[in-house]
């Protein structure tokens, strides 16, 4: 099982961790439209476990796991942007929603409803919770979706490479910070979803049985909620505008 300088071997490694690809690929599938098949997102999801192996530093010890795990994501997302599986219109109408959320926020100063943001959007509030649904997984909230196109891994930076500048953790500070906050002044329904789903680590079937809604609802709670802490961290204020500031 191990080699010559006594590490576990590059198979071994793969069949150890395979089971770790399954888990994230289907823990994807909740967020995603049902075009999305999830053997491409294991097949990704495997490239990005044998690249992790080949890239990861045998000193980093057990921490192997979490870089490898951030690995697999990323590239599962990345596969997901190449395809460009969500239509045109869908994108367009998602950023009509954050658009609203934005100017909302802004005119009130507390996070929207669903009635006003049915109402800004000039439609009613079962075909704005539609347009919910169908956004499904248009953005996947991590730390991959809520940094510039092209930045480098998190985990790279501050795992594999122990010279990182302190400019480049301060904003990840910042980052982290910003999704507290976000997440902290959602509406109390999607706050409670966001925790069963991301810290309980329980599937939209689940979450709806805890909250007593339908699956679909939980759907669309989630997409609601993303495009809130979307606007809260990449729009006014957010981080790509103070990225924005100091390259200038």
């Amino acid at each position: 099982m191990y080699n010559a300088a006594g590490q576990i071997g590059r198979d071994q490694l793969v069949e150890r961790f395979a089971p770790l690809v399954k888990r994230i690929a289907f823990h994807l599938m909740a967020r995603l439209p049902s075009s999305v098949q999830v053997d491409d997102l294991v097949q990704n999801g495997m490239m990005g476990l044998l690249e992790a192996i080949g890239r990861f530093e045998s000193g980093m010890g057990a921490q192997f796991e979490t870089y490898a795990a951030q690995r697999v994501r990323g590239a599962m997302l990345d596969g997901l942007r190449e395809n460009d599986w969500l239509p045109r219109n869908l994108r367009r109408d998602y950023r009509r929603i954050e658009a609203a959320i934005a100017k909302l926020e802004q005119e009130h100063g507390r996070p929207p409803s669903e009635n006003e943001l049915a109402e800004a959007l000039g439609m009613s509030l079962a075909e704005y919770q539609k347009m919910l649904q169908d956004a499904r997984g248009h953005q996947l909230i991590s730390f991959e979706d809520l940094v510039d196109d092209g930045d480098e891994d998190y985990l790279e930076r501050h795992l594999a490479d122990g010279s990182s500048e302190p400019s480049k953790l301060l904003e990840e500070e910042s980052l982290h910070r910003l999704l507290v906050q976000g997440i902290e002044q959602l509406p109390e329904r999607e706050r409670l979803m966001m925790a069963l789903y991301y810290e309980q680590d329980l599937n939209l079937r689940e979450i709806g049985e805890v909250m007593g809604v339908t699956e679909s609802r939980v759907c669309q709670l989630h997409s609601q909620a993303v495009a809130r802490l979307r606007v809260r961290i990449l729009g006014e204020g957010g981080i790509k505008k103070k990225k924005a500031k100091r390259n200038g």
